[in-house]
């Protein structure tokens, strides 16, 4: 009789796995279809930013914005190098209180430098940030309506390998007017 129990909880348990393994199964087969019906889209960001004509004229603006203060920032720096160079090749033959004023003057010019520099970097950055913003909305934009029009369900930027079929990277750089 035990045995008999035994059996039947046995075919039980083994329609019980059975059922499980065809629901998932189905659930699997579902899945791989709903997969096959998607229309997935993917652009490289990097060609983007690098070929598109926002960005393109981003940086050019930048460049011309930016372009005096970046000549007068080199000068200062030729004017430093070229005082501490002078400096080193004076400074044995200078008395005590000439070399130190000397030093004072290089040490001032170095600050003034330094801080000149610095707000450069930190002004070029801000306007940098501000211009790929503007660029990277309207870009956004672009691949939106794309994505719309084609009925896109999902466009991905990033991706360890992407086939050309589904690369719509010319598209985009196209409607932004490469």
């Amino acid at each position: 009789m035990r045995r008999i129990i035994l059996k039947a909880s046995i075919k039980s348990s083994v329609k019980t796995a059975s059922a499980a393994l065809l629901i998932a199964g189905l659930g699997f087969v579902s899945f791989a279809q709903a997969q096959e019906s998607a229309k997935i889209g993917f652009i490289s960001t990097e060609r983007i930013f690098r070929e598109a004509a926002p960005y393109k004229a981003a940086q050019a603006k930048l460049e011309q914005e930016f372009s005096k203060r970046q000549k007068e920032l080199q000068d200062m720096a030729t004017r430093l190098k070229t005082a501490a160079d002078k400096f080193d090749k004076d400074a044995p033959v200078l008395s005590d209180s000439e070399r130190a004023r000397r030093q004072r003057e290089l040490a001032d010019m170095d600050k003034e430098f330094q801080r000149t520099q610095r707000e450069f970097k930190e002004d070029l950055n801000q306007r940098r940030n501000e211009e790929t913003a503007s660029a990277i909305e309207r870009t956004n934009k672009v691949i939106k309506q794309i994505a719309e029009a084609e009925k896109y369900d999902i466009v991905l930027q990033e991706a360890a390998y992407v086939s050309p079929r589904i690369d719509i990277t010319d598209k985009v750089l196209k409607a932004l007017g490469k």
